[in-house]
């Protein structure tokens, strides 16, 4: 049935439920399971103005792929508490929807599992969400929790 599942992970409520529900599809399937993290970009202009770790004079996109990075280890953690077998971990960097959807692709993932809502900001009220922006572009089946 399915051999790759893909559970994009933002640390929201949503994307823990849909993790839960990937593990256990796991556990029926056999599949291997795969969390993706997504960071955007800031230009230089969005860092300049950040009041990300103000005392910590890192670049704005070290600092987004270091949390990027803890939020994709603390959902591999989750997924071998609840049972999965093998799960991976992935941080990628780009528009959420079009990376999630690239990544989905390049690794041939048979379902993506995500929640409706994530830590999304208001760009995701006006533009649409990274949930409705994958459903239409994967290729692939789209789970949303």
């Amino acid at each position: 049935m399915f051999k790759r599942i893909l559970v994009p992970v933002d640390g929201s409520d949503n994307a823990l439920r849909a993790l839960k529900l990937a593990v256990g599809m796991q556990k029926m399937t056999g599949a291997e399971l795969m969390t993706l993290t997504v960071f955007r970009h800031h230009s230089l202009l969005e860092a300049s103005m950040s009041m990300v770790r103000p005392d910590d004079p890192q670049n704005l996109d070290d600092a987004m792929r270091e949390h990027a990075k803890e939020i994709a280890d603390a959902a591999k953690k989750e997924a071998v508490e609840l049972g999965a077998a093998g799960p991976r971990a992935f941080v990628r960097n780009g528009p959420p929807a079009r990376t999630i959807v690239k990544f989905s692709k390049e690794r041939e993932v048979d379902l993506i599992v995500l929640g409706s809502r994530g830590l999304g900001d208001l760009e995701g009220y006006l533009m649409g969400s990274v949930s409705h922006k994958v459903t239409s572009l994967a290729d692939c089946p789209v789970m949303v929790v």
